[in-house]
């Protein structure tokens, strides 16, 4: 397995996790100003931090990568890696800034435009989540990383629910979501919403606390793809709202195409 190989070990990249959790979590015990990108979105010093600590471990495995708070190569360039790390070396600037908990590290490990390792670590509560293809979902607590016998593993939630429960973002919403809301409604019946920041919210959903997550405003490819790897091995899947087809990415627009992520039971839901 690619996990044990000689150029790519997990435990290394998990390592680097908790180290640049550790980075992160400096600066978010400071006073800090953020900075403000080309693109309007903020930056801090954590992100910075952090994304030096993962890349200089990533790169060790031989294999390119595409980070947020990188330099990004041409797509000429980047459309003939068969693998690529896609990174995110802290998803949730804006809740990190509101200090409220809600950010995670993003690690994917993409094969042939489809995710098939994902890592989310959430710095506050110190933890974990991974899974991948062929790769048991867990939960990890910094102090087992080097312990898989500890980790807790997980498994699709075998019954479905009631009411189903939707997760979606803290920072961004639009009358697009309600109307899919009031979608739901009419096929499902009651529902519950659950408000989070950042890929956090896949800690939740691969547990079986919340059913979907519709995401219908923009995001990038380094936001998505390491949980799309992980609910994917749930038998989930993170589907384009208009064609209905898995997300791809290293593709030539890093941006994602509006999206809704589905887990197993809420799938089941509908096939029955």
């Amino acid at each position: 397995m690619f996990l044990h190989s000689a150029n790519t070990s997990i435990y290394p990249i998990l390592q680097a996790c908790i180290e640049a959790s550790n980075a992160i979590m400096e600066v978010y015990g400071e006073e800090f100003t953020p900075s403000i990108k080309l693109d309007g979105s903020p930056v801090t010093l954590a992100d910075k931090n952090s994304n030096k600590i993962l890349v200089e471990a990533l790169q060790r495995t031989q294999i390119p990568i595409i980070s947020e708070e990188s330099h990004k190569e041409v797509y000429e360039i980047r459309k003939t890696w068969n693998k690529v790390w896609i990174v995110d070396p802290l998803d949730g600037t804006k809740e990190f800034i509101k200090k409220n908990g809600e950010f995670v590290i993003c690690i994917a490990l993409v094969e042939n435009n489809s995710p098939i390792l994902g890592i989310i670590c959430s710095p506050v509560n110190e933890t974990i989540l991974i899974g991948g293809r062929n790769i048991q979902p867990c939960i990890v607590s910094f102090t087992d990383v080097e312990s898989p016998e500890s980790w807790n593993k997980i498994y699709p939630k075998k019954e479905m629910t009631s009411p189903i429960v939707i997760c979606g973002s803290r920072s961004h919403h639009n009358e697009k979501v309600f109307f899919f809301h009031e979608k739901l409604k009419d096929e499902f019946g009651e529902i519950t919403f659950m408000k989070k920041g950042s890929a956090l919210k896949f800690f939740d959903l691969a547990q079986g606390i919340s059913d979907v997550y519709p995401r219908l405003a923009p995001t990038m490819e380094w936001d998505i793809a390491a949980g799309q790897a992980i609910i994917e091995a749930l038998g989930g899947e993170v589907v384009n709202v208009e064609t209905g087809k898995s997300l791809t990415y290293n593709k030539e627009d890093l941006l994602n195409p509006f999206f809704v992520v589905n887990t197993c039971a809420i799938i089941q839901r509908r096939k029955s």
